[in-house]
């Protein structure tokens, strides 16, 4: 039997190993717009400008830049869910919903690539960061308020830039994610407190008795309630994923800097740690137990 491959084609001058470019494809962009044009890569790509000449500030920078392209996306996808989840758009809701989870499974993953920075490089160019730190990415805060995390006195750190500062503030002061849930239950004919549909969207939301009954009762009526119950396995996905995003960035701050004070002033692990006790939907969670 002959070899399959004796025979594959080869490039004009008989060399293998070798792909030729097809006819059609187009060469000439003096009057069309690229791939880079249309994705404006000469910003981006010249967007990193290290303040050292330590080999590994590159890798601190371009992880961080390219967080912050994956967490802006994530906050342009809730906004869609929020308005969808007001509309009564569940199907679009569910796909945008599960997008920011493979986002935030995306973002939890960069953290590994950024545990290659071992404390003894990263301390050759950490001063250079002066106050600068994650605590102030205006992104970041934007999800955290769109999914509930509320708290008015973290808008501080934007005053200096006021087109964020007024952004951050609006969304502050809007209804949640899991408020339009909650309004969505409502709308149902589940019973919700008024206080919890009417109240300070401000400030940070606490857990409802009326609440955890009414989700009890769409996960024990599951048939009867199946967008309601797909919308709160959607929202445990999101939490879920935002959780495992915020373990990880404490680890791995805490495996390159131990307990040293953060560059943003805050107590660094610590602080980060506390992050973690922090729900965006109580309720979701402490049903489990009564189910």
């Amino acid at each position: 039997m002959s070899c399959p491959y004796s025979n594959k084609p080869t490039d004009p001058e008989g060399q293998t190993n070798y792909r030729a470019i097809e006819d059609n494809i187009h060469t000439d962009f003096k009057d069309d717009m690229s791939y880079g044009d249309y994705l404006h890569l000469e910003k981006v790509l010249n967007a990193q400008h290290p303040l050292s000449n330590q080999h590994d500030e590159m890798l601190f920078i371009v992880i961080h830049q390219a967080s912050e392209l994956w967490i802006k996306l994530a906050g342009h996808e809730l906004n869609e869910a929020v308005e969808n989840i007001k509309s009564g758009d569940f199907g679009h809701a569910f796909k945008v919903i599960a997008r920011v989870k493979q986002i935030l499974s995306q973002l939890t993953q960069s953290w590994g690539i950024l545990s290659t920075l071992t404390p003894v490089d990263y301390l050759k160019f950490r001063d250079t960061l002066g106050h600068s730190s994650g605590f102030q990415s205006y992104g970041y805060r934007k999800i955290e308020f769109l999914l509930g995390n509320k708290n008015a006195e973290l808008l501080k750190v934007h005053e200096s830039n006021p087109q964020v500062h007024q952004e951050l503030q609006y969304i502050l002061n809007q209804p949640s994610l899991y408020d339009e849930a909650l309004l969505a239950l409502k709308s149902h004919g589940l019973p919700i407190d008024k206080a919890v549909l009417e109240r300070d969207f401000s400030l940070p939301y606490q857990a409802n008795k009326s609440v955890l009954n009414a989700w009890l009762t769409v996960y024990q009526n599951a048939e009867q309630y199946f967008h309601l119950y797909e919308l709160a396995e959607k929202l445990v996905d999101i939490e879920d994923s935002f959780q495992q995003w915020r373990f990880k960035h404490m680890y791995t701050v805490q495996r390159i800097i131990g307990n040293k004070i953060g560059t943003g002033g805050s107590s660094g692990v610590s602080f980060l740690k506390k992050a973690l006790d922090i729900s965006f939907f109580p309720e979701l969670f402490e049903l489990r137990t009564h189910l």
